[in-house]
């Protein structure tokens, strides 16, 4: 049930290149993206609940800036851990790590360390992206170029507009999990107000669809419900499991570029 928890966390950061998206072309050959959605020192933090019972805590952030190959990366850091409390049913450390260029909002390298129950896992990835190869512990694997993993996904779908979409419209994106990129759509359901511990928002909310393989496959319908605003900072995520359903909340928030203008009563 806990895997099931940590792929619910992984589709708040599963959005990617919207199809009205406008890239500048750096004269190094990389695009370059405007940002105005997250700085270095944002964190956020979320509970994981089944039911009424919290069973774990996951932590988002952009911890600082690293030089990789003379370009500068956001060296951002994605946790889910269970509670104490829950350990002894089903115990999961779980982190991930992306290297994100600063100018061009696409990743360098991604790693991957999950330590769930008995099951171990620790998977590393350079993307080559000016020769579309994905290097990594597995092997070598054809990429498109600007593929995304599972977190840097998610930080470049934050500095787009989700304005102009209209109910049911799909985003085409790709995103490269284990030995491939997949394709997938992430599908706009309009718009909701969300109530979560770190207080109630105006949200829009997308259904991430796989096409085939990858993170979602026969997992069942994901639903996500971002803040309808300028930085697009993930509020809720739900998902049904065998028995009931999950429900992941955000508990805090802190470093935002600018206060959330779609929180209500503030």
């Amino acid at each position: 049930m806990l895997r099931k928890i940590n792929i619910v966390l992984t589709a708040i950061i599963l959005l990617s290149i919207l199809p009205n998206s406008v890239y500048a072309q750096d004269k190094d050959e990389y695009r370059t993206i405007e940002n105005n959605a997250f700085k270095v020192g944002e964190k956020l933090t979320f509970d994981l609940k089944y039911g009424f019972v919290t069973a774990g805590i996951s932590v988002m952030q952009i911890e600082n800036i690293r030089k990789i190959f003379g370009r500068d990366t956001y060296h951002i850091s994605f946790s889910v851990n269970t509670v104490p409390s829950f350990d002894w049913f089903y115990k999961v450390r779980d982190r991930y790590e992306t290297y994100l260029d600063v100018k061009g909002i696409f990743p360098w390298r991604f790693e991957q360390h999950i330590r769930e129950g008995n099951y171990s896992r620790d998977l590393s990835a350079f993307f080559d992206q000016k020769h579309g190869k994905a290097k990594t512990t597995l092997g070598t694997f054809d990429i498109p170029k600007y593929v995304n993993d599972i977190v840097s996904a998610f930080y470049l779908a934050r500095t787009f507009d989700y304005s102009k979409m209209k109910k049911g419209d799909l985003i085409h994106l790709f995103n490269f999990y284990k030995d491939k990129a997949y394709g997938l759509d992430i599908k706009y359901l309009g718009k909701e107000v969300i109530d979560a511990p770190a207080g109630k928002f105006n949200c829009i909310i997308v259904e991430p669809v796989i096409k085939e393989g990858g993170l979602f496959k026969s997992e069942g319908s994901i639903y996500v419900w971002l803040s309808d605003d300028q930085i697009k900072i993930p509020v809720r995520v739900k998902t049904k499991v065998v028995v009931g359903s999950v429900d992941v909340y955000l508990s805090s928030y802190e470093g935002l570029v600018t206060p959330p203008t779609s929180r209500i009563g503030d």
